[in-house]
C-alpha cells in the first residue's frame, strides 16, 4: 500500500565531485597498477595524491582510464574495462552506462581524471540535497527503516511526471516490491534527525536524477518498502 508524504526540500547543491571518494589506499593502488610503487610509504597525502596525478597524466586518456576503472571495479572482466575506458573520454558514462550501479563510481572516475588531465574528460554533475519528509502516520514512516534507498527513490520518482526518464525506465520497480537499483540511483542517504512523523536526510546523487528538483520548494508524493524476503 502507497503511503502519502509531504516532502521539503531544505537545500539543493550542485557538486563536481564526492568528498572522501578517494583514499591513501586508492592512491597506493593506483600508483601499484602502474607500477610506480617504491617509496609510497615514505609520502605524505598531499605527495602521494600529485605522484598519483601526475603518474596518470603521463598517460593516454584511455589508458589513465583502464587504470582508474581496474581500481574501482575489481571484479570486471578486463574486456569490459577496455570497452568502459575507451568510451569515458567522449561520453557521460555516470549517466549513460546502462548499469545504474556502475554511476557513483564512474562518478568518482570522471571527477579524477578531469583533474588529472585538467580537462578532456567531461565534468561530472551530481547533487548534494537535505530533504524533510513528513507522513501521516507513524507506521507509515517506518518504510524508512525497511528500505531506505528504494522508499526514498520512490519518493522523488513520485514527484516527477509520468514521463520522466526515471519513471520510464523503472516503472516496475518504483510500482513493484523491490528495487535493487535504487542505490544506483542515490548513492549515499544518512537519516539527520527523526521526530515520529517528520525525519531529514541528506543524499547525494546525480544531477541527472534529481535536475527537476533544483526550483522545488516542496512537493507531495507517495511511496513504499520494498517487501520482505521470507527465505532472509
Amino acid at each position: 500500500m502507497q503511503a502519502k508524504f509531504t516532502v521539503q526540500i531544505d537545500s539543493f547543491h550542485k557538486i563536481n565531485k564526492i568528498k572522501n571518494a578517494w583514499s591513501n589506499e586508492d592512491y597506493h593502488a593506483l600508483m601499484t597498477i602502474m607500477d610506480f610503487d617504491d617509496n609510497l610509504e615514505q609520502m605524505d597525502t598531499t605527495e602521494l595524491r600529485e605522484m598519483c596525478m601526475m603518474s596518470l597524466n603521463d598517460l593516454e586518456p584511455d589508458e589513465a582510464a583502464k587504470v582508474v576503472l581496474t581500481r574501482l571495479f575489481p571484479d570486471e572482466s578486463q574486456g569490459k574495462i577496455e570497452q568502459l575506458s575507451h568510451d569515458m573520454p567522449d561520453d557521460r558514462l555516470w549517466e549513460e552506462c546502462p548499469d545504474c550501479l556502475y554511476h557513483e563510481r564512474l562518478f568518482s572516475a570522471y571527477a579524477l581524471l578531469r583533474e588529472a588531465f585538467n580537462g578532456v574528460f567531461a565534468q561530472p554533475t551530481g547533487v548534494e540535497l537535505t530533504l524533510t519528509v513528513t507522513g501521516h502516520d507513524s507506521e507509515d514512516m517506518l518504510i524508512f527503516d525497511q528500505s531506505p534507498y528504494s522508499a526514498i527513490v520512490r519518493l522523488f520518482a513520485s514527484g516527477q511526471s509520468d514521463d520522466a526518464l526515471i519513471n520510464r525506465l523503472y516503472e516496475e520497480q518504483i510500482q513493484g516490491q523491490q528495487f535493487p537499483e535504487a542505490p544506483g540511483i542515490v548513492w549515499q542517504l544518512k537519516q539527520i534527525a527523526d521526530n515520529g512523523l517528520t525525519r531529514q536526510f541528506s543524499l547525494v546523487s546525480s544531477y541527472f536524477w534529481l535536475k527537476n528538483f533544483q526550483q522545488l520548494d516542496n512537493f507531495k508524493a507517495v511511496s513504499h518498502a520494498d517487501a520482505v524476503d521470507e527465505d532472509e
